[in-house]
């Protein structure tokens, strides 16, 4: 595990010059920062690389990092979908994308194919709207489809570059969205922010144990780094569509939504408008509610799976005003809410 700001060219491996191992460990053999690390001239980089991010975030109230140990559990949706609606509150909102290797951000924010600008302050965020910023490296491929083949120390490198260089101006938010794991990203992510004044994390899991057994690695993350937990998300809690929405299909596969919606019309009609709920991913031991308690961390509520959130992070539009009504639309309310008061709890919201 690193410690302190990787240089670029460190060998694989490499433990940070942070670690009291610097320069000595095994892998330190062979690489160019090795005297450096040893002498602990690499340590006191780090800690000007970390002043360096606090004054280039201090106009910034609030940072909240939103995090999971496992992929796909819907942090880009939780992170995107928070910024959406605290920017519609009114409030300013920068949303910075991390994870260098899928990057998401872009396409839910509805900003696919634009680019970065440099001016003397620095690189300017693309904003949607006035009052909400963003970052990302998908602004800076030739291609969508592009890969990057970068080793961490590369990663660490952007991210001090997106911490350091980006002139988000005066903001009420800064959003990080962040990779899967506990990974140096996250390391120099948790360091960086902490000389800034993090508020802490959102850490976002879907209810089954595959799931949650990251999760726990994550939360055990943010205790042995004293990153405070704002709260635990749990995301796609259960399916929510009203019925008129669903298709239905006989036992061996026929469609027959037509004939089924006719005769509900026919005969009770007001079960057009019920909401239907089916349990995805059944919860394990007690689910993430009692995962949270077991952590003494938060527990901010749960998001069901509603197509409509689903068509808004394609769409790249805020899903609290585009659908307003439907059934993720008050859990997300609720969750919006928790932040923005644990966040007070903390400074002047």
């Amino acid at each position: 595990m690193s410690s302190g700001e990787v240089p670029e060219n460190a060998n694989e491996g490499c433990v940070g010059p942070a670690s009291s191992e610097a320069g000595k460990a095994a892998a330190c053999e062979g690489c160019p920062n090795q005297a450096n690390c040893a002498s602990g001239d690499a340590a006191k980089q780090g800690a000007a690389a970390a002043a360096a991010v606090g004054d280039r975030l201090s106009q910034v109230r609030h940072k909240i990092l939103v995090l999971s140990g496992k992929g796909g559990v819907g942090k880009s949706t939780v992170a995107a979908q928070l910024a959406f609606s605290l920017a519609a509150e009114g409030k300013s909102v920068g949303l910075l994308d991390v994870d260098i290797c899928g990057p998401s951000i872009p396409r839910m924010l509805g900003l696919m194919g634009r680019e970065v600008h440099q001016s003397a302050s620095g690189w300017s965020p693309v904003y949607v709207g006035d009052n909400l910023g963003v970052m990302s490296i998908g602004f800076m491929l030739p291609s969508a489809d592009d890969a990057i083949v970068w080793r961490g120390p590369r990663k660490n490198g952007i991210i001090k570059q997106f911490l350091t260089d980006v002139d988000w101006g005066t903001l009420d938010y800064l959003i990080v969205d962040t990779p899967p794991g506990t990974s140096d990203e996250h390391i120099s992510m948790v360091q960086y922010l902490k000389a800034a004044g993090v508020d802490g994390a959102l850490v976002v899991t879907t209810p089954q144990e595959v799931s949650m057994a990251d999760v726990r690695k994550e939360l055990n993350f943010c205790a042995k780094t004293a990153l405070p937990v704002l709260g635990v998300v749990e995301n796609m809690a259960e399916m929510r569509a009203p019925l008129s929405e669903l298709r239905m299909l006989t036992p061996a596969g026929e469609d027959v939504t037509e004939a089924t919606l006719a005769a509900v019309r026919e005969r009770m009609p007001e079960l057009l408008d019920v909401l239907v709920g089916a349990q995805v991913f059944p919860p394990a031991d007690g689910g993430p509610e009692a995962m949270a308690e077991r952590f003494g961390v938060p527990y901010l509520g749960r998001l069901p799976l509603d197509p409509n959130l689903l068509r808004a992070c394609e769409q790249g539009v805020a899903f609290s005003t585009t659908h307003p009504t439907s059934a993720a639309a008050a859990p997300l309310r609720s969750i919006v809410e928790a932040v923005v008061r644990a966040t007070t709890t903390q400074g002047t919201a």
